[in-house]
């Protein structure tokens, strides 16, 4: 596969120490301000839910879903907004965040995961154990309302991986924003992370942390989540111009887009305002965006999100300056395959955007 040399040579934009690959980690991109309980999912920009559970969105900017809630009282640690689970409910009832990341992490890399979590002050029980659930593709699991059980999961689903943390004293502090930090070796497939308790209640270790008038449950907000790589990769050498040639086709490798849809991620930008840069300096250049994507799902639905994608980078490009006269858009869905679609590693290659550089 032709790779895309402009980020290589020109933008040192290889991961380092200290970058934190969560998109939107302190939870302050929403669409809507929380007006009510259960206003997370599909609210709360680049975060959904696994499940059907009624995960909660605190912000400062609303009366009733602010720091002062229904479960209690509690400043945001960054920002103004933050999460909150049930962890522990009757009937084994469990809600989840689930988050994206900029770029799928690297096979063997190892990963300081952190997030900091706050028990909330109407809850009966403190937990001393959460649990974190890596996936090539998000999870979905929206008939149900009990716990994910993932560590079952990992044994029969390739691309899913489980990692439980441990504390030797319970999470009670309903003052104080405790953080929770491990280590993480990635198996090269991680495109999606989701925190939570796993367990059912019969195996869910607990301690009662006050007398309430509420129900037996316990509840914890969440806020500031992070992934970052924990070795500085060398940077390659930078030069004055890329090398990339007329009639060639090159493939992005930094332009990506959430499951299914085709606005661009953060992360692209910086990809296609080299590239933009390029075509500035060398104005006899024209330039055809084509969309690409795997064979999972229906023929006209991949044919349409491959052109919308491509379309993307095409209005992106235009957005910035480069003349509509310049550049051209197609879509191929999934009939320009390079890799096998039966495994997850191929089906990533083939959901790809490419482009090819045209001298007039």
């Amino acid at each position: 596969m032709k790779q895309f040399i402009l980020i290589t040579l020109i933008f040192s934009s290889l991961i380092s120490k200290g970058q934190n690959l969560v998109l939107n980690p302190s939870f302050e991109d929403y669409y809507d301000c929380p007006r009510a309980m259960g206003l997370f999912h599909k609210n709360v920009k680049h975060w959904t839910i696994p499940n059907n559970g009624t995960t909660d969105y605190f912000n400062s900017c609303s009366e009733d879903m602010g720091f002062k809630n229904f479960n209690g009282y509690q400043k945001a640690r960054t920002g103004k907004g933050y999460a909150g689970i049930y962890t522990y409910f009757k009937k084994d009832y469990r809600e989840y965040i689930q988050g994206s990341l900029k770029s799928t992490l690297k096979r063997g890399k190892k990963y300081q995961v952190k997030f900091c979590i706050s028990l909330a002050e109407n809850s009966r029980f403190a937990l001393k154990e959460f649990g974190m659930m890596m996936t090539s593709e998000k999870f979905n699991a929206s008939k149900s309302k009990v716990n994910i059980n993932a560590k079952h999961f990992a044994k029969r689903i390739p691309n899913l991986k489980y990692r439980p943390t441990f504390s030797k004293e319970f999470y009670n502090n309903d003052q104080e924003w405790i953080e929770i930090s491990f280590t993480y070796t990635a198996d090269g497939f991680e495109n999606y992370f989701t925190i939570g308790n796993f367990n059912n209640n019969s195996d869910t270790k607990k301690s009662k942390a006050r007398q309430t008038d509420y129900e037996s449950f316990s509840y914890y907000y969440i806020d500031d989540v992070s992934i970052e790589p924990l070795e500085k990769e060398e940077e390659t050498k930078i030069k004055a111009e890329p090398n990339l040639k007329a009639n060639k086709v090159y493939t992005f490798k930094n332009v990506l887009f959430d499951f299914d849809k085709a606005e661009l991620l953060e992360v692209s930008k910086a990809e296609l305002n080299q590239l933009y840069k390029h075509l500035s300096k060398n104005s006899n250049l024209k330039i055809e965006i084509y969309g690409h994507t795997d064979n999972v799902g229906l023929t006209t639905r991949n044919q349409e999100l491959s052109e919308q994608r491509a379309k993307a980078v095409e209005g992106y490009l235009i957005s910035k300056g480069l003349s509509a006269t310049k550049i051209k858009s197609f879509g191929f869905g999934s009939t320009q395959a390079i890799s096998s679609n039966e495994t997850e590693e191929g089906r990533l290659q083939n959901r790809r955007v490419t482009f090819k550089l045209i001298q007039s």
